[in-house]
């Protein structure tokens, strides 16, 4: 298991490491990581780590099988590092920064359209969700872009915590997500809260966010589009 630095402050840009194993496919393991791994639509991070006189750069970042143990993939043709040796780590904090952004504007997008998520994927200058609706008469470009910016000039505070595997079962209206599920398994999820207590969004979600909406920056609302007989797409970038 990895200690995820990354999801206590997702503003970490270097730490300090220890190299815990090197697996089979070459991936580096370590102790702790300020790496988000590839995982709810939001793409692994890139960066480096320094280990010794050697600096990897890291092409992606993904869970292990247990989803737990967090692989940093080097790029091609690096001579791999000892389990025991000392790293530091170097985020690639434009593109991580990007993603924190866009994140947290999808789920303010989530926010304003009040049906269930069958899928998405963020970027690093633009995003998109799908919702299972039917009628794509109800959804506005100009519109959905008006609501969200007020909401990101709103200045509304981000913030995390923690419910046990058995609160969240016993409130299933929290998973606004009908594809991906909340990540599970070790007896506490995390909930993210935008506003006081929530009261724009809140659900459970893994990735990485900003502090204030009014770090997102202005976004546009550039497609919606029809993916089958009950599913739109949403599309948003920075504008």
């Amino acid at each position: 298991m990895t200690e995820a630095l990354y999801r206590e402050d997702a503003y970490l840009q270097s730490a300090d490491a220890s190299v815990v194993a090197v697996n089979n496919r070459g991936g580096i393991v370590l102790d702790r990581s300020i790496f988000y791994p590839q995982s709810g639509g939001q793409p692994g991070d890139t960066g480096a780590l320094t280990i010794g006189d050697t600096t990897y750069q890291i092409a992606t970042t993904v869970y292990d099988s247990d989803r737990q143990t967090v692989i940093h993939v080097p790029a091609d043709g690096a001579v791999l590092p000892e389990p025991g040796a000392a790293a530091n780590q170097q985020l690639d904090w434009g593109r991580r920064h990007a993603h924190m952004r866009i994140h947290t504007a999808l789920h303010l997008l989530c926010s304003i359209i009040p049906f269930p998520v069958t899928g998405g994927q963020i970027g690093a200058g633009d995003g998109r969700l799908d919702f299972d609706i039917s009628d794509a008469g109800a959804l506005d470009k100009e519109a959905l872009t008006e609501q969200l910016n007020a909401l990101v000039d709103g200045n509304h505070s981000i913030s995390s915590s923690w419910i046990a595997d058995a609160e969240l079962e016993a409130n299933p209206d929290l998973v606004r997500t009908m594809t991906v599920k909340p990540p599970m398994g070790t007896g506490k999820v995390r909930l993210i809260a935008i506003g006081e207590a929530g009261h724009i969004d809140l659900q459970p979600c893994g990735g990485t966010h900003v502090k204030n909406t009014s770090e997102i920056g202005r976004l546009a609302v550039t497609k919606i589009e029809k993916k089958g007989k009950q599913n739109r797409r949403v599309r948003i970038s920075f504008a």
